[in-house]
């Protein structure tokens, strides 16, 4: 069983192939808004070096979000692209999922909460809380404050994890259960052992109609382009 596994959701750009339940290739990279010109090169090159073609691939599995919109919008674009040509099964995976399942992964000896937060601009977390049997408080959006965790820190260890946990250090790290993993890095591998599962239960999404979840309307920025100027009206500001 071969199942090629994209995560873009963040600024690292990682693609990794499973075969029979393990990792036999994974590329990545954390070079800023590069998704767009790493990710179909990263693929090309995992099943050349495994001297794969794409006809014995037996599922797509990408992370869903939330996330980069745009990061988000080009792994499943590509993972649609792939399923829909080859005629096999897309499978998503939440992304604070995947993260909380790596890193219980790398730290079996861990059996306190994981909390990944993904950056969402200002104070504001794409964040939930997981322990090791699953998801503990669902997924939100959230201004981060004083307070928020308590009700799980004084249970047990919070370990925060992810490129929204640093900007938070502050504000919760006075907690003596709080911890911090500044070493954790996102990866598509997080997401072997989940895809595994669902490709055995027929758990696939419809190709045709699946979309990110992308939690918050994505918001269009002015140009920063010198030379450039907006428009209205039909007409230059």
């Amino acid at each position: 069983m071969n199942i090629l596994l994209l995560e873009t959701a963040t600024q690292i750009c990682s693609v990794a192939l499973e075969h029979d339940g393990d990792i036999v290739t994974e590329l990545h990279s954390d070079e800023p808004n590069a998704h767009s010109s790493k990710l179909a090169v990263f693929i090309d090159k995992v099943l050349k070096h495994e001297h794969l073609r794409d006809n014995r691939l037996d599922a797509v599995c990408v992370s869903s979000g939330p996330g980069s919109y745009t990061g988000l919008r080009i792994g499943v674009s590509s993972a649609k692209g792939l399923c829909y040509a080859l005629d096999i099964p897309l499978l998503s995976i939440p992304t604070l999922q995947n993260m909380a399942s790596l890193y219980y992964t790398l730290h079996p000896e861990y059996n306190g909460f994981v909390c990944p937060m993904i950056d969402a601009r200002r104070m504001e977390c794409y964040t939930a809380l997981f322990n090791r049997e699953g998801i503990v408080k669902e997924t939100a959006a959230e201004v981060i404050e004083t307070g928020i965790y308590d009700n799980w820190l004084d249970q047990k260890p919070v370990t925060f994890i992810g490129d929204g946990a640093e900007k938070t250090r502050e504000t919760l790290s006075c907690h003596p259960n709080a911890r911090y993993d500044t070493s954790f890095r996102i990866s598509a591998t997080g997401m072997a052992s989940t895809a595994e599962q669902k490709l055995a239960n027929g758990q696939k999404e419809d190709v045709a109609y699946f979309e990110p979840f992308y939690l918050k309307d994505f918001i269009a920025k002015k140009s920063v382009v010198h030379g450039l100027r907006q428009m209205e009206n039909g007409k230059p500001e």
